[in-house]
């Protein structure tokens, strides 16, 4: 299982909707493969829709990301306006770095 980031930009001025987490739930399928979905606003007109992928390899769990992305955006009418930025794998560098110890 990979977590996979899908960041999405909203038009200047536009609000991401209160109920954007159930309506992205709602609209995943089981073909998707998407195990769990968190959805992050960002400032500013925007959001981060995390995807807990179940894939073979990164990328592919990225592929599927962008798959379902498009469709939510061509189905989703609360994301009609939204458009995809990126998709990717977020880095967690702190969560390698030796910590000193107290």
């Amino acid at each position: 299982m990979y977590l996979v980031h899908a960041h999405l930009a909203l038009p200047s001025g536009e609000q991401v909707p209160p109920d954007i987490r159930d309506v992205v739930r709602s609209a995943i399928t089981a073909d998707d493969r998407v195990e769990h979905v968190a959805v992050h606003p960002r400032s500013g007109p925007g959001l981060t829709l995390g995807f807990y992928v179940l894939a073979g390899v990164l990328e592919e769990a990225e592929e599927r990301a962008v798959r379902v992305c498009d469709r939510l955006l061509r189905d989703v009418p609360q994301l009609a306006t939204a458009r995809l930025t990126g998709v990717g794998v977020p880095l967690l560098p702190l969560a390698f770095t030796p910590q000193p110890a107290d």
